[in-house]
């Protein structure tokens, strides 16, 4: 008859074969911290003008110069962001410390600039001219069915510019910025946009 010392350890062992085993994936997970900038309903404010640009057509041009200043407000909070990510990095002199803000500010303005406000917005309002201008001429809809087809498209291609824009800024910022000025891993992890598609 087993004794009842040996009993408990057996049912410990058992038990704690039951239980799950740790992943490191997992863990590396929970420790990622959440950029409100990129990973959040946030980011979508950054698609502010190219919504401006695609009801161009229906509103007030202040409208549209609105929506320029809120993406342009989003790219200044993310760089600025970005800043006080890289000055928490660990430094050795006050220099390389005001070099790390520096580059992670400009970076971030640089790329946000082109990806989030100047190409899309120049994108959706070529987009919306061209759409307007075919259906004035090979349409007989009235004004303003035109009006809301052309914002209709405009619309519609947001999602689809948007990726290839972001990995074409990913390109230039690589041969050009990102070459001539020395990144470490610290501060790779602060600006370097990761693609999962």
């Amino acid at each position: 008859m087993a004794s009842p010392t040996t009993t408990t350890t057996h049912a410990a062992a058992v038990n704690l074969h039951k239980m799950p085993a740790k992943h490191p994936q997992n863990e590396e997970k929970s420790d990622q911290k959440i950029d409100i900038f990129r990973h959040t309903p946030v980011r979508y404010l950054g698609y502010a003008n190219e919504i401006g640009e695609a009801f161009r057509a229906q509103v007030h041009v202040r409208v549209v110069h609105a929506s320029y200043l809120v993406a342009s407000g989003y790219v200044v909070a993310d760089a600025l962001h970005k800043g006080q990510q890289a000055l928490e990095k660990s430094s050795s002199t006050d220099k390389e410390r005001t070099s790390k803000v520096f580059t992670a500010v400009m970076d971030t303005l640089i790329w946000q600039g082109l990806a989030s406000v100047v190409i899309p917005g120049f994108t959706i309002n070529r987009i919306c001219a061209a759409t307007g201008f075919l259906l004035s001429r090979r349409s007989s809809f009235p004004l303003l069915t035109r009006k809301w087809m052309t914002t209709a498209v405009g619309l519609a291609c947001i999602p689809l510019i948007i990726s290839p824009i972001d990995r074409s800024v990913d390109y230039l910022m690589n041969n050009t910025f990102r070459k001539w000025i020395r990144f470490d891993e610290d501060l790779e992890e602060v600006v370097y946009h990761k693609r999962k598609d």
